[in-house]
């Protein structure tokens, strides 16, 4: 190995993770194209009133309507509190009476929020003056099936609204193609038999991050939103400071659309070449927030690892593996072969995120650097107590030569390999 060291510095929680490599070892840094500045509380409004594919929100809405606005749960990034008052604010100008909006923070099969969480998330006004409700405490309502068999049940309050507006950010997500959109109400509003359904399409083709068009889970979930009727959306591209720096909003599909062509502009990165070790940090909190989150940053980072490389997940995780499901899977595993056999017998909610990371460990060895103590998260990982050691480890079984490619942003950048050497790469 090269006497002379690089240092890397990797996002963990809401602090960074540092150690050394030596630099003849090391590759490059995986990093978007650099973002305009943060548009902030302007761009959001811009965005509003220039909807793509729709009416401006305050010109749908009506005296008496009921509205609910739909959230993220408290393991997104977006920011609902820049979001969601703007929103607010539209609805009121449209006539809506305050006490006829509910915000529904969307937890999917997330765990439900404290009070001070949602004041947290969409600010301590808005908690205060609008009614607040997590998606688990009002009861689901069914409205239909989709042509692949999903059921379509949804939170009554959302099923039930006559204006019904969908927030988000947008990023990459390892099966729906790109999060946002009306992911938000499905599976963020929905019954655990509808997020199930629509999720068990993951093992088909064309269920992958990056793809919309042929995606099945993509197509299922979109086709489920408009039985129900997802009215408008207003999401938002984060850079790496989480500052806004895009936003769109309108037709559910066709803003979400717009939206995700400008994220994959901004965090698709063309790389040379594999490497032998990938470092990846999901880019701190709330995207390692647990091991369930912190999985799609792994996900993100198998296009740059050779097969049988190693790859190092830097996630502080203070909440463990964030499923109970997923933990179950993960403990009981003797190795991710038995994993893989396990759901080839059938598809179990929760168990995907497992069935992900034996997927993972099917192609590299995974190594882990969190706050979980040793020996608490299965087999799959080899768990090192800091990046140093893990990067030992890693570079000691691959050889001296192994090249290593590290990854700051992992929870919102996807490599891909260009073997034409093309110049817009932002590899560095």
């Amino acid at each position: 190995m090269n006497d002379n060291m690089a240092t890397l510095s990797l996002p963990y929680g809401k602090g960074c993770l540092k150690a050394k490599i030596p630099a003849g070892n090391l590759l490059g840094t995986i990093v978007p194209r650099e973002a305009a500045p943060g548009l902030g509380a302007q761009g959001v409004d811009e965005a509003l009133d220039h909807p793509i594919g729709s009416a401006r929100l305050e010109d749908m809405a009506k005296p008496g309507m009921r509205a609910c606005v739909l959230a993220s749960d408290i393991t997104r990034p977006a920011p609902s509190a820049l979001m969601v008052p703007k929103v607010i604010e539209r609805l009121r100008a449209g006539g809506v009476q305050i006490e006829d909006i509910t915000i529904l923070f969307g937890l999917g099969i997330h765990r439900g929020h404290q009070e001070a969480e949602r004041a947290s998330l969409v600010g301590p006004e808005t908690a205060r003056s609008v009614r607040c409700l997590d998606s688990g405490e009002s009861p689901y309502l069914r409205v239909g099936v989709t042509r692949r068999g999903t059921p379509v049940e949804i939170s009554e309050v959302a099923a039930r609204a006559d204006l019904l507006v969908a927030t988000g950010n947008i990023e990459y997500h390892y099966f729906a193609g790109f999060s946002g959109g009306v992911k938000a109400l499905v599976p963020g509003a929905s019954s655990p038999s509808t997020i199930s359904a629509n999720h068990s399409l993951q093992t088909l083709p064309g269920a992958e991050a990056g793809r919309l068009e042929g995606n099945p889970v993509r197509e299922d979930l979109e086709e489920a939103a408009a039985l129900v009727g997802v009215d408008f959306i207003l999401n938002v591209v984060l850079d790496e400071e989480k500052q806004v720096v895009h936003a769109v909003s309108g037709h559910p599909v066709e803003a979400h659309r717009s939206g995700s062509a400008f994220l994959a502009s901004l965090y698709e990165v063309p790389i040379p070449r594999l490497a032998d070790v990938v470092i990846v940090s999901p880019g701190g909190y709330p995207k390692d927030i647990n091991l369930y989150q912190a999985q799609k940053a792994l996900d993100n980072a198998m296009p740059a690892v050779r097969p049988g490389g190693a790859v190092i997940l830097a996630a502080q995780c203070p909440e463990g593996f964030g499923e109970d499901c997923f933990r179950e899977w993960m403990l009981e595993a003797r190795d991710h072969r038995e994993i893989l056999d396990r759901a080839c017998r059938g598809f179990v909610l929760g168990a995907h995120k497992a069935v992900a990371y034996a997927r993972a460990a099917e192609r590299a060895s995974l190594y882990l650097v969190s706050e979980q103590p040793q020996g608490t998260v299965g087999r799959l990982l080899r768990q090192e107590p800091d990046l140093g050691s893990a990067l030992q480890h890693a570079l000691g079984r691959l050889g001296d030569d192994a090249m290593a490619w590290a990854m700051p942003l992992g929870g919102s950048t996807r490599p891909r390999l260009d073997r034409g050497g093309r110049k817009d790469s932002m590899s560095r």
